[in-house]
């Protein structure tokens, strides 16, 4: 079987990095995107390759639906094919709602909610023919709870939106053997928050502690693993039962 290929959107650092590297261990060849974390991305390249693994990173903006899809145009001429996407960039901001600008608010849904749909468009076509694909994409716990977020609203908003995509593209691949499931993350320590603002919620979480990125890639394996052929359209908590 030819080496299987990812995408991995966000992948210089955080989560998507962590799962970039749990996948080169498997065999998997990795490609990620990055928008402005070169040193991170270079640092990153430099350890698939020493893992062995065929690497690449490109810096692209999948914000911008031009730039998504020669992304992956790019994945696929020179990797050949994409078998699994990973939609894991996401940036966010805290600012009370009646204080947000408009160009914030449509930020987070460029940045958030946008992009899964470019990049899930753009790679599906490869993976009908193939008859074999896997999308994860991220959203947050508690996003399908439709609760008030009255400092995050847009972000969360955007990640309800992930879900909902995530659901209708899972009814539409399905057939052609192409799973596309979700990643709600609770409090992770993913290097996006300060460790010790998350350990004061740990009160908060039912588990009693923050969980680690290889939490999140372990689950991503799962989704992109031949065991979970029949998960489909699926959303799964990763909060140790925080926002459930």
């Amino acid at each position: 079987m030819e080496q299987r290929v990812a995408l991995i959107t966000g992948g210089a650092r955080g989560i998507g990095r962590e799962i970039a590297l749990t996948l080169a261990e498997k065999g998997w060849a990795i490609a990620t995107c990055y928008r402005s974390s070169e040193a991170d991305a270079n640092s990153l390249l430099t350890l698939l390759k020493e893992r062995g693994t065929t690497a690449m990173t490109v810096q692209a903006d999948v914000s911008d639906p031009a730039a998504a899809s020669s992304l992956v145009d790019k994945v696929q001429s020179e990797m050949g094919r994409i078998d699994a996407l990973i939609n894991s960039a996401g940036p966010y901001h805290r600012v009370p709602l009646m204080e947000e600008t408009v160009d914030g608010w449509l930020s987070m849904f460029d940045n958030n909610l946008h992009p899964v749909f470019y990049l899930s468009k753009a790679v599906a076509p490869g993976m009908t023919e193939r008859k074999w694909g896997r999308i994860v994409n991220f959203s947050m716990a508690n996003a399908d709870q439709q609760i008030g977020q009255p400092a995050i609203t847009a972000h969360y908003i955007a990640k309800a939106g992930v879900l909902i995509l995530t659901r209708s593209l899972a009814k539409i691949l399905a057939p052609h053997n192409v799973t596309v499931n979700a990643i709600s993350p609770g409090f992770i320590d993913s290097g996006s928050a300060p460790l010790e603002e998350m350990s004061r919620m740990i009160k908060n979480i039912p588990a009693g502690y923050v969980g680690s990125t290889s939490d999140a890639a372990s689950v991503a394996c799962f989704l992109l693993s031949d065991e979970a052929r029949y998960v489909n359209g699926t959303n799964i908590h990763l909060s140790g039962a925080w926002g459930v």
